[in-house]
């Protein structure tokens, strides 16, 4: 959520980026034109509560000294009335500025590139060369079902479309990048952590633009209870209504959870395989901080996932997503993406996101700073989406046999170093 001194202020920054999102800006202006008449009706009610009290007290003067005060009564019951009244006027005119000031999305950052699509993102590089194979790569679907390590069908008949069985060595794999990706990070001083795997409809709320990601959610039927669909949103929603003292930041943590998405609008996306599902695991992170450190903690978070990347050995490449593709809570964000042999293409295996105060407005998250107190920036970005990740290994470290080689940094996590072809149970 924005801060409404910036709606009375400087409308027009909100506008272009509304402008340079796609959006209409008239939003912003009725924004404006409630946000006036609230505050002239907020300041004549102040102005009848104060004309009632001088009138009482006048009353209670009146009735000491054994003088009527009979115009005086019928004057206080007439302003009490327009008081009622006008209480009922000013919660009206706040609750419709404040629905609309929840649905517009954050302001872009300045260095964010102008665009209409995911066509218009920047490319900033690439990391890594590509694998040159002397046999034609195979999709990791097709390298994993002769494996034993993976069934999509059984899992169609008992659960659906884009959901999967991860059998034997896969399963190990699954859960060695898990703990490859959490003693990474605590390295780095990150705090672990383990959230909820619901939350209400509050808590997420505050944590994400509800009506850009209502599609996406799965609702726990006669329950004000949703599966979350990233660590992220409990994490943050773990601070809300907190104040953390300005030494404690930033303050980061690494949330570990399974992530639950319905992907509505993606019929016939990647219906094989593992890289599009809705079930999955995240290691993520989650940092709060100053406003002016923003920047600086960006740039920790993102070289957190290159280094992870490079010591898997994925090559990879970072976007820059413009703004018609930025999300609507989003000041910036960069993409990181891997190689994927089978499609020969790169694809989307995390993003690195900066919050501004947007989200910590909508949750109450403050920092204390001596006798004053702020609101914190968020920001977040994905360590391993384990089973985009694990097709991307699958498929880069792929053997002509069909055989898989595991990276080095995960053989003591695994307790092997290929999967080998075997004979199907």
């Amino acid at each position: 959520m924005l801060d409404i001194n910036l709606f009375r202020e400087r409308p027009d920054i909100i506008k272009k980026s509304q402008i340079a999102r796609g959006l209409p800006t008239d939003i912003v202006d009725w924004i404006v034109n409630l946000d006036g008449e609230w505050r002239a009706a907020q300041k004549e009610l102040d102005n009848l509560r104060h004309e009632l009290n001088l009138c009482s007290k006048k009353i209670n003067q009146l009735k000491k000294a054994g003088k009527p005060a009979k115009q005086e009564l019928e004057l206080a019951k007439e302003l009490s009335k327009k008081i009622s009244d006008l209480e009922k006027r000013v919660v009206e005119l706040k609750g419709k500025r404040d629905e609309l000031l929840w649905q517009i999305p954050n302001i872009l950052d300045p260095d964010v590139p102008v665009g209409k699509d995911e066509r218009d993102n920047k490319e900033l590089k690439k990391v890594g060369k590509p694998r040159k194979f002397d046999f034609e790569p195979k999709h990791h679907q097709d390298l994993l079902v002769p494996l034993n390590c993976l069934d999509i069908e059984q899992a169609a008949k008992v659960s659906g479309a884009r959901f999967y069985y991860l059998k034997n060595q896969l399963v190990k794999l699954n859960l060695a990048l898990i703990s490859f990706g959490i003693d990474f990070l605590t390295k780095k001083g990150l705090k672990l952590i383990q959230p909820p795997y619901m939350l209400n409809k509050t808590a997420l709320s505050g944590a994400i633009h509800f009506t850009a990601f209502e599609d996406a959610i799965y609702k726990i039927q006669d329950e004000d209870l949703y599966l979350i669909a990233t660590a992220e949103h409990p994490v943050v929603a773990y601070m809300a209504d907190k104040v953390v003292p300005k030494e404690n930041l930033p303050l980061r943590f690494v949330g570990i959870s399974p992530c639950f998405r319905k992907e509505a609008g993606a019929h016939g996306k990647d219906t094989k395989g593992i890289f599009r599902v809705h079930q999955f695991e995240k290691v993520e992170q989650v940092s709060f901080c100053e406003p002016s450190e923003v920047k600086k903690e960006f740039d920790f978070l993102l070289k957190n996932s290159e280094q992870m990347l490079k010591a898997l050995g994925i090559p990879y490449r970072l976007l820059f997503l413009c703004s018609g593709d930025t999300g609507k809570q989003a000041a910036k964000t960069i993409d990181f993406e891997g190689w994927f042999p089978s499609q020969n293409k790169y694809r989307e295996l995390g993003s690195c996101s900066n919050l501004n105060d947007y989200q910590a407005r909508r949750l109450n998250i403050k920092y204390s700073d001596g006798g004053k107190q702020s609101f914190v920036a968020t920001l977040n970005n994905t360590g391993i989406a384990t089973e985009r990740t694990l097709a991307c290994l699958v498929e880069n470290n792929q053997q002509k046999d069909g055989s898989i080689k595991i990276p080095k940094v995960l053989w003591k996590y695994t307790g092997f170093k290929t999967i080998e072809p075997k004979a199907k149970a």
